[in-house]
């Protein structure tokens, strides 16, 4: 699949399945479609994944109808099969959310629950055949269609970002200002000296600041990292369909035995990401003793 004045080749064939639809705005000033990595650079930070957001916002709504329709037809009888699915999510994710939250928030568990499934919905779009959706998007027009939402840094960050600012919001409001300005500049050195003390403060939120600031990157990198590199592997293994009977044929066998992996991967990673949220709120919450 080749965009237009680009050559069919194997870098080509990557770079056009790497690459969002992204809209944004051109040297010249005007507002468009972007055709190429160089020239959706060039568009800064005002630029949309028009793909990320279609795909994201879709799976979201997905999943909300689902759920909302599961829960008006939920009865107290015997439960159909949608509605055992639902039950035995739900009960999954409190059991994760009693075992990891020690505090008291009727915030978590929902908050738990909507990532997970938002998560894994968007993870499962890899298990989609990497040529199916772009060649229909070539076929109406549509020149780049990139339709995994987690290989897209932007969605990831903003997740993480989200779950961080919560964190911030948790640690102010459980500790206060003057507890959590204590959190990061008396530990994790400490003396009972005050001059002593005094020196170790700044090392002490240099350490807490870098930690803080690492986990809505680390919550990030890690989700993006993963999904990144399946998806890569799914489009290598692409390229061997046009490799001759044999090598297509293989390429076939490697494509499905990747897909049955990739289904662990999948659900680990929104598992990981659901679980980490989950503990980063819970330290939020944790107020020592002689706050």
């Amino acid at each position: 699949m080749a965009v237009e004045g680009e050559a069919l080749t194997a870098s080509g064939y990557i770079r056009h399945h790497l690459q969002n639809l992204t809209f944004g705005q051109h040297p010249d000033g005007s507002w468009g479609i972007a055709h190429g990595a160089e020239e959706a650079s060039e568009m800064g930070f005002l630029a949309l994944h028009l793909d990320t957001l279609f795909f994201s916002i879709g799976l979201a709504v997905l999943f909300l109808w689902f759920f909302h329709k599961v829960g008006k037809q939920a009865s107290a009888g015997v439960p159909g099969a949608a509605q055992n699915f639902v039950e035995w999510i739900i009960d999954f994710i409190n059991e994760n959310v009693r075992g990891s939250f020690s505090g008291k928030n009727d915030l978590v568990a929902p908050l738990a629950a909507t990532l997970f499934i938002w998560i894994l919905l968007q993870n499962l779009m890899d298990l989609v055949p990497v040529d199916l959706i772009p060649w229909i998007a070539t076929a109406i027009g549509i020149p780049y269609m990139k339709v995994v939402p987690t290989t897209d840094p932007n969605a990831t960050f903003g997740m993480a970002i989200g779950v961080f600012i919560l964190v911030l919001y948790y640690s102010f409001k459980m500790k206060g200002a003057k507890g959590f300005a204590a959190e990061l500049t008396l530990h994790p050195f400490e003396s009972k000296n005050p001059f002593v003390m005094v020196l170790f403060v700044p090392i002490n939120l240099l350490l807490e600041g870098v930690n803080l600031l690492a986990k809505p990157v680390s919550h990030s990198l890690r989700l993006f990292g993963n999904l990144y590199a399946g998806e890569m592997i799914f489009i290598l293994i692409a390229l061997m369909y046009s490799g001759g009977i044999f090598i297509g044929a293989f390429g076939v066998v490697l494509q499905w035995a990747w897909a049955v992996f990739h289904v662990l991967i999948v659900l680990l990673q929104a598992f990981i990401f659901m679980v980490l949220t989950i503990v980063y709120l819970d330290m939020a919450h944790q107020v020592p003793d002689d706050h």
